[in-house]
């Protein structure tokens, strides 16, 4: 039975990844902060899809998180990087423990993961990754400017990456998704903005839908939705003093 490993799986895209994977017959490693939603979750696929489904309770965010995991799940076939989080404010105003945090989780663990799983992956010639970013990577962010610098980081360290691993059996996908319904917004304190007032805000289990098929296709990049395609599209067009201006509006 293949193993599969999914960060921030108590809710949002991380959960919706967990059931596509349980239905597809993986044995699942289930990360996030919250116990008790995480093993509610755990005994539920269990029940359903007869997979042996472990609960791992950890702060991605924290210094050692990565080679914590490494030493409870020693091999994968499937790691997903979905953990993270934003924050919505003017970047002087916000606590320094929290931009640490963010740069720590939506960066560093992202990367220390995938370097722990890439080499067995590529040893046995066989594995799949897929990193979370956002439409948001694609340009600045005023107002969100180390969310957005995080995802940018993501989207080229995880196409540079499967440039490397190109024809060595090992995958590595990024998806982009734009705003999302999931608690995301609450957590950033952006729900009012008109990033989710105005925008098109896509369905959890659609996006997860297009990442997942997108990861098991072996494809590099993957933009659910047609608004979010224009979005990444007009990034590559506009210039860079009108985007960064309409990028701040967004996040007001």
């Amino acid at each position: 039975m293949s193993r599969a490993i999914v960060t921030g799986a108590s809710g949002g895209l991380g959960l919706e990844f967990a059931k596509l994977l349980a239905a597809d017959h993986y044995d699942l490693v289930l990360i996030a902060r919250s116990a008790e939603k995480l093993i509610a979750i755990a005994a539920d696929l269990q029940d359903r899809h007869g997979v042996r489904v472990e609960a791992l309770p950890l702060d991605l965010s924290k210094s050692g998180a990565a080679a914590a995991v490494l030493a409870r799940v020693p091999e994968c076939d499937v790691l997903i990087n979905n953990a993270g989080f934003g924050t919505n404010a003017h970047f002087d105003e916000i606590p320094e423990e929290r931009i640490h945090e963010e740069v720590m989780l939506d960066v560093l663990t992202l990367t220390e993961l995938t370097r722990a799983y890439v080499p067995q992956m590529r040893a046995r010639k066989a594995g799949r990754i897929l990193n979370v970013a956002s439409t948001a990577g694609f340009l600045p962010g005023p107002l969100m400017a180390v969310y957005y610098a995080c995802k940018a980081y993501v989207i080229s360290f995880s196409q540079a990456i499967a440039e490397e691993l190109r024809g060595s059996g090992v995958t590595i996908t990024c998806l982009c998704p734009g705003a999302t319904a999931t608690d995301f917004a609450n957590r950033a304190h952006s729900a009012q903005t008109r990033l989710f007032r105005v925008q098109p805000v896509g369905n959890a289990a659609s996006v997860a839908l297009a990442g997942y098929r997108g990861m098991q296709r072996g494809r590099g990049v993957v933009i659910p939705g047609l608004w979010n395609n224009l979005v990444a599209f007009s990034t590559k067009i506009t210039p860079r003093r009108i985007l960064v201006w309409v990028s701040r509006k967004t996040n007001e």
